[in-house]
């Protein structure tokens, strides 16, 4: 692999969420793949977000705080659920 082709730690971590899912292509997972192999780093971080959903995955709404709640819809209140016609890309701008 290039220089050119190897992802860089701020790549990786702009795609997790979509190698999670399973919605990156077979070459940029196997580039995905490789970066992890060669940095702890990014390793450590796609841990703490696979733990993360682990502990918060399941967490229902009512039991979110109110003030949080209107903390995180102000904070992306941008955001908009799509329709699930696609895995990648679950929220857009409005």
């Amino acid at each position: 692999m290039t220089d050119d082709a190897e992802l860089r730690c701020q790549q990786v971590v702009e795609l997790v969420t979509d190698y999670l899912e399973g919605a990156l292509d077979p070459e940029t997972t196997a580039r995905f793949r490789e970066h992890l192999r060669g940095c702890p780093h990014c390793t450590e971080y796609l841990d703490q977000i696979r733990r993360t959903i682990r502990s918060l995955g399941h967490v229902p709404v009512d039991a979110v705080a109110p003030e949080t709640m209107a903390g995180l819809l102000a904070e992306f209140g941008s955001l908009r659920p799509e329709q699930p016609t696609s895995r990648r890309g679950r929220f857009r701008l409005r």
